[in-house]
């Protein structure tokens, strides 16, 4: 039988970083993780160099990069371990990075170096890594007053007071994703918001994206907003951002799509401007005054020329030169581009999805510490929670922010 003060399962950013900050706070920390290779969806983020965190967050307004049945919850621990802090933790590694844009750092280099960063705090820590090894049953009693969890693995049962989840949510099943931290929950009694793919691609209906589909591969910044439905109910879940939109054979992609995706509910329309800024309307009514082109070849100095080739094909008024297509014509068309709103069929799911939304209710655990309030010693920290960040290293942050309060309770318990 092994002993350990804390056990944290779940080897990614979260689960590393909490291990090693309360490793060197004096508790002796075991980590479990099922996979062979370790953090691997920090291996893969920020196309492979890691966009580990952002500026812009304002832990004061959780509210406005956070969604979740709660948004707030995450100020105390936002608040209590910061971007900056991290940042100054890159540093003292010595790891290059830069910034993007809107706040994203990204590391110069690779996301190995994050990866080797976290296993020199673990190392520093002096955190035992069992890897891979899968766990088995969780079990819990009471020894003289105390909790005490014990956990079957493939190399033994080990007990201890103090668990740990950090194994993150559904998404991109191939790396390790499983539904073991939502099991453990709801096996002690706590409530989960249900699961649903987040920061992912939105698709629709073979027939009707037909015309489209042609697009698959074109790029161009955007305005897109969503609204929820009536019965919805979920804070703050209207958005808007200004972003790049990628067309796909299946639907959209891209980051204003990563980003309303979070944000949309199944059956209500999703509103794009295809040309953010410009008043189309007034731009293609001067153009007829001026210009006998065709009228695509004028809408393509405001959008990209596959793009204004494909509208055209919509509507036979359109296909004439400009100075030749009726006002109403020309009105509709700045309308359709400037107001175009569809209604998704889908997601491409959790294969494709960055991140999982929803997750333990964060009404059944301490903003402080991220302990169960009913199940004490039982800890959730990370994507496991339901608290889902913007793109652009928001999701990150809270990996480092709810790892690193958690990891003050198990150090000051220990000690």
């Amino acid at each position: 039988m092994h002993a350990y003060d804390a056990v944290v399962i779940g080897a990614g950013a979260a689960g590393l970083f909490c291990a090693g900050v309360a490793g060197q706070l004096g508790a002796r920390v075991l980590l479990l993780d099922h996979g062979e290779k370790i953090a691997e969806k920090i291996r893969i983020s920020g196309g492979g160099r890691c966009n580990f965190t952002n500026r812009d967050l304002d832990p004061r307004a959780p509210h406005r990069h956070f969604l979740g049945e709660n948004p707030d919850f995450c100020r105390s621990a936002l608040s209590r371990y910061t971007a900056a802090d991290f940042v100054a933790l890159v540093r003292r590694h010595g790891i290059p990075f830069h910034e993007k844009h809107k706040g994203q750092l990204f590391g110069d280099r690779s996301s190995e170096d994050f990866i080797r960063m976290l296993l020199a705090e673990c190392e520093a820590g002096g955190v035992a890594r069992w890897q891979p090894c899968r766990v088995g049953a969780v079990r819990h009693r009471n020894a003289d007053g105390a909790p005490l969890y014990e956990i079957d693995t493939e190399r033994g049962t080990v007990r201890t007071p103090r668990l740990v989840i950090a194994t993150g949510g559904l998404s991109i099943p191939k790396i390790g994703a499983t539904d073991f931290g939502y099991r453990i929950a709801r096996q002690f009694g706590l409530r989960v918001v249900p699961p649903r793919p987040a920061l992912v691609p939105l698709t629709f209906d073979g027939g009707d994206w037909a015309p489209y589909a042609q697009l698959a591969g074109l790029s161009l910044p955007v305005r897109m907003a969503t609204a929820p439905l009536p019965a919805a109910g979920v804070r703050g879940s209207t958005a808007a951002f200004d972003e790049d939109l990628l067309f796909t054979h299946r639907g959209l992609s891209g980051p204003a799509v990563l980003q309303i995706s979070s944000y949309w509910q199944p059956g209500a329309p999703v509103r794009i401007d295809l040309a953010p800024g410009t008043d189309l309307a007034a731009e293609l009514r001067q153009a007829k005054s001026l210009s006998r082109k065709r009228l695509a070849n004028e809408l393509a100095t405001f959008v990209p020329a596959r793009l204004a080739d494909a509208w055209a094909q919509r509507d036979a008024a359109w296909q004439r030169p400009v100075n030749e297509v009726p006002d109403k014509a020309l009105a509709a068309l700045a309308q359709a581009l400037s107001h175009w709103e569809l209604v998704p069929s889908g997601t491409e799911g959790y294969r494709k999805a960055e991140v999982t939304a929803g997750g333990i209710d964060t009404r059944e655990l301490s903003s402080q510490t991220l302990e169960a309030r009913t199940q004490p010693g039982l800890f959730f920290i990370g994507e496991v929670v339901d608290v889902t960040g913007w793109l652009g290293g928001y999701n990150f942050q809270w990996a480092w922010s709810s790892a690193w309060a958690c990891a003050q309770k198990l150090g000051s318990d220990t000690n």
